[in-house]
């Protein structure tokens, strides 16, 4: 499947993120027993919010990865828009900071954008990050691939054509880090499609029953997120 290729969910995918609610309901009952049954882990991770979010939008998931063990940090840079690259190179420098600070290689959680820009970082810096996870991040498609790409377009300042021009050009790297991609079929934001990675060598892809508003109050990537730190932080 080519960049190019990929439809933006359906309608009905769309009317289906009013569910968000109840995702989160079914969260706050489930977290005691989450905190009390999932494997903990120490080390740095940080979490980074979705297109046009920011980080009051991470707080509860920040907040349960604290719990199970691991020193947390937000991505504090404001709401995640404009140009994408333009956060590589401050992270990284952050990231790398961190990394000297701790004797120890961050792990990285991304909603949506947040979860690609995860990726960015670790094609570019392999040697610093220890693993990624991305929650309905778009790695293929471009902006085709989501039912918000003239929001997106308008925010980067960038074409459709310019922006599968970079995204190509970004593949010709591979990554090496460990990903764990975690993604729902019913999407109603980011095309199921566009968030499986058959590029790269390390990726396991995992499926769940959400909304795109909810990936970051689902009790069923709360356990796959803890699962996958645990992991790579023994």
């Amino acid at each position: 499947m080519s960049n190019d290729d990929i439809a933006p969910p359906p309608r009905w995918h769309r009317l289906l993120e009013g569910r968000v609610g109840a995702e989160a309901s079914a969260l706050m009952l489930q977290l005691p027993m989450l905190r009390m049954t999932l494997p903990g882990g120490r080390g740095p991770v940080m979490v980074l919010p979705g297109f046009m979010a920011d980080d009051s939008s991470t707080w509860l998931l920040r907040r349960f990865l604290s719990s199970l063990g691991y020193s947390v940090a937000a991505w504090e840079m404001g709401l995640n828009r404009g140009p994408m690259m333009a956060y590589l190179p401050p992270l990284i420098d952050r990231l790398d900071e961190w990394h000297r600070q701790s004797g120890e290689r961050p792990s990285l959680v991304g909603w949506s954008r947040g979860g690609t820009l995860s990726r960015e970082i670790a094609r570019e810096a392999p040697d610093l990050i220890r693993s990624v996870v991305t929650l309905g991040s778009p790695v293929r498609g471009g902006v085709g691939g989501t039912s918000i790409g003239r929001l997106v377009t308008a925010q980067t300042g960038l074409t459709p054509e310019e922006i599968n021009a970079l995204l190509r050009q970004r593949q010709q790297r591979p990554i090496r880090t460990p990903i764990t991609a975690i993604y729902s079929k019913t999407d109603g934001v980011v095309a199921w499609q566009a968030c499986v990675d058959d590029l790269n060598p390390d990726v396991t892809h995992h499926v769940v029953e959400s909304s795109h508003m909810g990936l970051g109050f689902n009790a069923s990537v709360y356990r796959l997120v803890a699962k996958a730190l645990a992991a790579h932080h023994r």
